[in-house]
């Protein structure tokens, strides 16, 4: 099929409301998987269902939307980014109205995941720090209790810092305050650590997910110049997204390792993707690679499947055309 011509504003517009729409369904899946991958030996979660109860349980029903408003605050730029960077190479490599070969395909898509991470990098950084602060609460209750009720109701030196489970600690941090801290310490440089593993995810992700969504998406028109049915692209867009995500769930396990900057006690801490991936490897083993894989294909899914499916339609050109 040829690729239709949209306007800038149009995508923008369909890819934020795609974003937004997608973001709000799966968020609390999302704080699961984060949850999950940052779990060192024995765990507090057992499960994404487990994790989910015992959430609920400690932190309440809106302590499964930690994060979500730097997602929701930066999604629409993020997928707007990505699904327009996508179509542009897609058209910048087509040749005179030609379909598209596979490896252009996965050039197209291979260029829209490198665009993306100029917002996803920093999203991910912030998002992940708040998703993480539950988990790693629960944790050094868990190790404090362990360790017997003199640990537990030990107090730190003045002027040294409390431990991740004290009261101090257990404070609920913003990501204003935690983008604050950083840019004030590390500079720019600070939002964007784990950029390499980042793009190590969504490189090969978008390599994947694009050029399968296209083919997949192609068998529901009847004719070339005839868009498929939403159903059709919602679901094309669940399969490909989720065969993307299982199969760089490994290199999100790295960048969400990278990515956390606070450790519970005992826990590996990481200098460099390499670092990282030899570290896991050694003290939990390969099954550790794929940590949060269920949860991660129920999130990008539906993410999508939701996307695809706006986008299709048309949303942003209905927008723009009731303005006209």
């Amino acid at each position: 099929m040829r690729d239709k011509k949209i306007s800038l504003p149009a995508k923008l517009i369909n890819g934020g409301i795609a974003g937004l729409v997608g973001v709000t369904c799966v968020f609390p899946i999302d704080l699961a998987k984060t949850r999950l991958q940052n779990q060192q030996g024995q765990g507090v979660y057992t499960g994404m269902r487990d994790c989910l109860v015992k959430t609920i349980r400690s932190e309440g029903f809106f302590g499964m939307y930690r994060g979500a408003a730097v997602n929701l605050t930066l999604v629409t730029p993020e997928k707007a980014i990505k699904l327009a960077a996508n179509d542009f190479f897609r058209q910048l490599l087509a040749q005179d109205g030609k379909e598209l070969t596979l490896v252009r395909e996965m050039l197209a898509g291979c260029g829209a995941g490198t665009c993306q991470v100029v917002v996803t990098s920093p999203m991910e950084m912030l998002k992940i720090q708040l998703q993480d602060a539950g988990r790693l609460a629960a944790h050094q209750q868990k190790v404090l209790t362990q360790d017997g009720s003199a640990a537990s109701t030990s107090h730190p030196l003045p002027g040294q810092p409390h431990p991740s489970g004290s009261p101090a600690a257990s404070q609920r941090p913003s990501a204003t305050l935690i983008a604050r801290n950083l840019l004030r310490t590390q500079g720019l440089a600070g939002l964007y650590k784990g950029l390499g593993a980042t793009l190590l995810r969504d490189v090969p992700f978008s390599v994947v997910y694009f050029p399968l969504f296209a083919n997949i998406n192609k068998l529901g028109q009847k004719h070339d110049e005839e868009k498929a049915s939403f159903l059709h692209s919602f679901m094309s867009g669940c399969v490909a997204g989720s065969v993307a995500a299982v199969a760089v769930t490994p290199l999100d396990v790295l960048k969400t390792r990278i990515q956390t900057l606070k450790k519970g006690l005992g826990e590996d801490t990481y200098n460099g993707i390499i670092d990282c991936a030899r570290k896991v490897w050694i003290h939990e083993g390969p099954a550790a690679f794929m940590k949060g894989a269920g949860c991660r294909a129920l999130v990008i899914a539906p993410l999508f499947g939701i996307a695809q499916g706006v986008y299709f339609i048309g949303i942003g050109e209905y927008i723009l055309g009731s303005f006209q």
